[in-house]
C-alpha cells in the first residue's frame, strides 16, 4: 500500500504543519454505512497543540450533511490538502488518515474564535455557525508529497492513535 514510514522529526512535522497552515480547504473523504466513498471541500482551522496535535484539523459542517451523517456512523475518515498550481514541479501536499470527533464546550469556543478571525466572517454566518457541528480530525498517518524535491518526493509516517496523545 505504501512505504515504509519515516520517524516523524521535527522538520518533518514543521513541514507538514507550514504546508496545513498556508492552505484553507481540505478534501475530507467519509464512507457511508454501505462503504460507497463521499468527498467533500470544507475549510478549516489547525489544532493549536504541541507537536502531532498542531496537525489535527477542525472545519463547521451542518449535522445534516452526508459527510457528517456518514462520520456519525464511522468516525474513520482521509484528507488531502495541497498548494493550488498548474505546473508538476511544484505540486505539494498532504494527504491523512485519522479519526473524527465532536468538539464541545471550550474547545468548540476557542476553535470558533480561530474560524471566524481566520476567514475573516465577524458575527457573518452567526446563527449558521450556531447550528453547525465543530468537527476535529485527528490524524493516524500522513504523507507529505512535494515534487519540488524531484518528482514524486514523499515522506509518510504514523502518528499516536490514542485521543490525547
Amino acid at each position: 500500500m505504501s512505504r515504509k514510514p519515516q520517524p516523524l522529526t521535527p522538520e518533518l512535522l514543521g513541514r507538514v504543519a507550514e504546508l496545513l497552515e498556508g492552505e484553507s480547504t481540505l478534501t475530507l473523504s467519509v464512507s457511508d454505512v454501505e462503504g460507497h466513498p463521499h468527498a467533500a471541500p470544507v475549510f478549516y482551522v489547525t489544532g493549536t497543540g504541541e507537536g502531532p496535535r498542531q496537525l489535527d484539523l477542525l472545519w463547521l459542517s451542518s449535522p445534516a450533511s452526508l459527510h457528517s451523517v456518514c462520520l456519525a456512523g464511522n468516525p474513520q475518515a482521509a484528507v488531502a490538502i495541497h498548494r493550488p498550481t498548474f505546473r508538476w514541479q511544484e505540486i505539494a501536499g498532504v494527504q491523512m488518515r485519522g479519526v473524527c470527533s465532536i468538539v464541545d464546550g471550550e474547545e468548540r469556543e476557542a476553535a470558533l474564535r480561530r474560524y471566524r478571525e481566520r476567514f475573516q466572517l465577524g458575527s457573518v454566518l452567526g446563527l449558521a455557525i450556531r447550528q453547525s457541528t465543530l468537527y476535529r480530525f485527528r490524524p493516524t498517518w500522513v504523507r507529505l508529497t512535494d515534487n519540488r524535491e524531484g518528482f514524486g518526493w514523499k515522506a509518510e509516517f504514523l502518528l499516536q492513535t490514542q485521543a490525547d496523545s
